[in-house]
């Protein structure tokens, strides 16, 4: 039988699972690159925010941006033993609490707890070091939020709530209640749509949560005359971290899912468990977007819809969950690409301290990529014109800038294609792109002719016209490679078989 053109048909995302043939017909292998109405095509590059580093071997865990009533535009994000903000026109100034209560310095990189706090009261003889138990502390990280044009801030490590109001020549500092007593021992905090500031795990108690009076952060006694109060919710689990969507709160526990729904006095707030089996893994791997929130559990992702926790079928779920370092997940965190409708999250690998891969959910049209970034927080576009992210040696970047990916190539590459007939031999002799395609990637064609046989790599093969290509294989696979800091575009492709190119 003879064939003329056979079609190079690959879906958008990646499916990539234990083994090459659950990969068949798909991508497998990408780094930096997306798809837009099924077209494959680079991400935007970045660049370096000029002069902005946080020095000193820190590293950032933690963001969070918004506007002044001024229009000025602000991210603030914190390391182990300081907090940092960064405004419009590119100054990046330290406003770490010193006087009269200082900021508890936390840890860079996850520990073993053997200090104060860290065992049973009256276990071990006093002056006797403590024998490790394997069991560890996570890294320091941030909770923050706006409230208003001023800023709110906890430590994971310090548990303190700490206010800045807004002025460059001054530091944070702790709130001064008018009445009560402002919580610590806290988990996060968050600033609902409401006006009240939730605390999270309030008091050093894992599952409650209390909130000041409606719009004054320094009443915290609950009376007949204010909307104070607090709860303790009924789970099994620890709370983590909170997301405001449609109007009310999502509570995240390592469990389960709660939601806070503002009913006005006398209960001021209700609370509803939404779905159990849903804990999230760290407090930074949530994010919230038009109306929904994602986030990443110990094993699977999840989303809520504004009425439902379901979990998001993961086509990478394999080459994302076998190569993490758990022991370090608190440091990975989650952000949002609303322009590209997409979630990442950025997770250290099983060899890795710190967070050098990503893997993303896009939203709309519901496919996954994955690929290789060092990034430890940032915040999406928005405030900003451009998505802002840190890496860990402490430099801004501006990203969804230009086609510059640090110098490095992106690239997508199938599992094996469904090109032949049974197990005949395909031989081809003319790579077709698709009209209207840039000539800006070169395309490589990888053959076996047995499943544990050698692998031959043919190309590279351009992609701007018709081109002669010479290749044998019963198994192929083909890899798409853009030239550096080029904005190129792939759509379908065919080859050209000779006659009787199938045998």
């Amino acid at each position: 039988m003879t064939i003329d053109l056979v079609a190079i048909n690959v879906p958008p995302g990646v499916v990539n699972h234990g083994t090459d043939s659950q990969s068949s017909g798909r991508w497998r292998d990408v780094n930096f690159v997306r798809w837009t109405n099924g077209v494959l095509h680079p991400i935007g590059g970045w660049e370096q925010v000029s002069g902005v580093q946080v020095t000193g071997d820190r590293i950032c865990r933690g963001a969070h941006s918004w506007y002044t009533n001024g229009g000025i535009p602000y991210i603030a994000t914190g390391t182990f033993d300081k907090l940092y903000v960064l405004d419009g026109g590119g100054t990046l100034t330290d406003i770490t609490p010193t006087t009269p209560t200082a900021l508890t310095p936390g840890n860079l990189n996850a520990d073993e707890n053997l200090g104060y706090g860290g065992k049973d009261y009256n276990e071990g003889a006093y002056g006797v070091a403590r024998v490790s138990d394997g069991q560890t502390v996570g890294p320091t990280t941030w909770t923050l939020d706006n409230w208003g044009e001023d800023l709110v801030a906890l430590s994971s490590f310090d548990k303190k709530i700490w206010y800045w109001e807004l002025d460059l020549a001054q530091e944070a500092a702790a709130i001064t209640p008018s009445s009560g007593t402002v919580p610590t021992g806290n988990i996060g905090i968050i600033v609902t749509a409401e006006r009240f500031l939730f605390v999270l795990g309030a008091g050093g108690n894992p599952r409650k949560i209390q909130w000041c009076d409606r719009e004054d952060i320094t009443d915290w006694l609950p009376s007949k005359t204010n909307e104070a109060g607090d709860i303790e919710l009924q789970t099994n689990g620890n709370i983590v971290c909170a997301e405001k969507v449609r109007g009310r709160t999502l509570i995240l526990t390592t469990t389960d899912a709660h939601i806070a729904t503002y009913q006005g006095p006398p209960t001021v707030y209700g609370f509803q468990r939404v779905a159990s089996a849903c804990g999230v893994a760290g407090p930074l791997l949530s994010t919230s977007v038009s109306g929904m929130a994602f986030w990443m559990g110990e094993t699977s992702f999840f989303t809520y819809n504004g009425s439902t926790v379901t979990p998001i079928p993961c086509d990478v779920h394999d080459h994302v969950f076998s190569d993490i370092n758990h022991e370090e997940i608190e440091s990975a965190f989650c952000v949002a690409n609303q322009k590209h409708h997409e979630i990442w999250w950025f997770y250290p690998s099983s060899g890795s301290l710190e967070n050098d891969r990503y893997v993303v959910f896009d939203y709309a049209e519901n496919h996954w990529s994955i690929g290789a970034l060092v990034r430890s927080a940032g915040v999406d576009s928005g405030v900003f014109t451009n998505p802002h992210y840190i890496d860990t040696d402490g430099y801004f970047y501006r990203h969804e800038k230009g086609y510059n990916h640090g110098g490095s190539s992106a690239y997508a590459e199938t599992g094996p294609l469904r090109l032949n007939e049974g197990n005949k031999v395909l031989k081809a002799n003319s790579l077709i792109p698709e009209e209207g395609t840039q000539d800006e990637a070169d395309v490589y064609f990888k053959t076996r002719l047995y499943p544990n046989g050698a692998e031959t790599t043919h190309g590279p093969y351009t992609t701007g016209n018709p081109t002669d290509v010479r290749f044998t294989g019963r198994q192929v696979r083909m890899r798409v490679e853009g030239d550096v800091a080029a904005n190129w575009r792939v759509g379908r492709m065919a080859l050209r078989m000779k006659e009787g190119g199938y045998r």
